[in-house]
């Protein structure tokens, strides 16, 4: 439950391990995308099989934040994180070994399972140590630089896929979380100075969760951040299948169109940082809203009048990544910041919500595949509207909630 008083706050811990925490989740997914076309081919299935290692693997993260945010609540936040990421790097070197897209589908999901402990705990660790409008700042800074992790695994994977095959990719990432096991064992205290013993009984659970839920202001909040990165998230779906299969780059040169999209993510993060202090967390939010949606409209309006390109692609997705970097760090912060008690589950259970919806949209877009950009534009498109529409209806009218 919200508390009116924030608690003393630990020390920050040093900005780049929680670049490096929040990174799991990009790393995890972007570096493999340009394998996405071969794997089809060596495990002889089709595109929706294929992408249901991206979905399945949201799944996974998602349901597992419900689990790190109470544990973490109660036991610490460097405990829990130790603990996911041994579970990440066993389950990559499981995907490593995969012999059939069934094997690798379940891998994925256990790998998940393990690397949601890096975002949703490096969420929970700014709001241990920073004030809400400072966390905001702390968090766009974050976003603007993790944004080079989206920006250079799908090169890295890339040329990867070429050289070494797309096994080489999942070695890259055992050997990641042997890296951050020993940074966290070296540079990061507890930052969960007031362990809530009451985190883990059902009944606490249970309120907090009904809590969060009935709130207006944090739900409108948590689908506005949802429908964000599911539109995000049913472009990165789609993209290889489309700028590599129908528009035919190499897929040594796909992370280059991705880094154009990728920047988009960079300049609003940063724009975030600089401008939040002076139109204000809300003020942030309702310009990115309105810059997604007029994204979203260009890119369905063009892929429905014929003209598909890697221009008429990238450029306005790259606009809808730009409102995506303004949008979320300022909407976490907005969520997160009343429930400072319950930071931990609050940032689960916004990470729930989040992953839930980007899994069940991108496994539409696999789903509606029909060979054309039509299932990406129109899913990418409907997303943004709904951010829009929900940030108007719940999250604009229930700021004091």
């Amino acid at each position: 439950m919200a508390e009116a008083l924030d608690p003393p706050r630990a020390p920050p811990p040093p900005l780049g391990l929680l670049i490096a925490l929040a990174a799991f989740g990009p790393m995890s997914i972007d570096l493999y995308l340009p394998s996405l076309p071969r794997m089809m081919q060596v495990f002889g299935t089709d595109v929706s099989h294929v992408q249901l290692t991206l979905s399945v693997y949201l799944a996974g993260f998602a349901l597992a934040q419900l689990v790190y945010g109470p544990l973490s609540d109660r036991y610490g936040r460097r405990p829990l994180l130790l603990a996911g990421i041994v579970i990440y790097g066993l389950a990559s070197a499981l995907c490593f070994c995969a012999v059939s897209v069934q094997m690798l589908i379940l891998a994925r999901f256990l790998q998940a399972l393990g690397a949601c402990a890096g975002p949703v705990l490096a969420r929970a660790i700014v709001r241990d140590s920073f004030a809400r409008d400072q966390a905001a700042r702390v968090m766009a800074s974050m976003a603007s630089v993790m944004a080079l992790a989206p920006a250079v695994a799908p090169m890295v994977g890339g040329h990867l896929l070429v050289l070494f095959g797309w096994r080489a990719n999942f070695a890259l990432l055992i050997g990641f979380s042997l890296v951050m096991l020993l940074l966290i064992g070296l540079a990061l205290r507890e930052t969960n100075l007031h362990p809530n013993p009451h985190a883990l009984h059902l009944s606490t659970l249970v309120r907090n969760y009904l809590s969060l839920l009935g709130n207006r202001s944090f739900m409108g909040y948590c689908l506005t951040i949802s429908f964000t990165f599911s539109a995000m998230f049913a472009f990165i779906s789609g993209a290889s299948f489309v700028i590599i299969g129908l528009l035919r780059v190499a897929p040594e040169h796909f992370g280059y169109c991705f880094l154009g999209v990728v920047a988009g993510f960079m300049a609003g993060s940063i724009i975030a940082a600089r401008l939040g202090h002076r139109l204000g967390l809300e003020g942030m939010v309702a310009a990115g809203a309105l810059i997604g949606l007029a994204a979203g409209l260009a890119l369905l309006g063009l892929v429905l009048a014929g003209r598909v390109s890697v221009v008429s692609v990238v450029l306005p997705m790259a606009g809808i990544f730009l409102a995506a970097g303004i949008v979320l760090p300022n909407c976490t912060a907005l969520a997160i910041a009343p429930h400072a008690r319950i930071a931990g589950s609050a940032s689960a259970l916004l990470g729930f919500i989040q992953m839930s919806v980007a899994s069940l949209m991108g496994g539409l877009v696999g789903r509606l595949d029909n060979g054309t950009a039509l299932p990406m534009a129109a899913m990418v498109a409907g997303c943004v509207a709904l951010s829009a529409l929900v940030r108007w209806r719940l999250a604009g009218d229930g700021r004091a909630g």
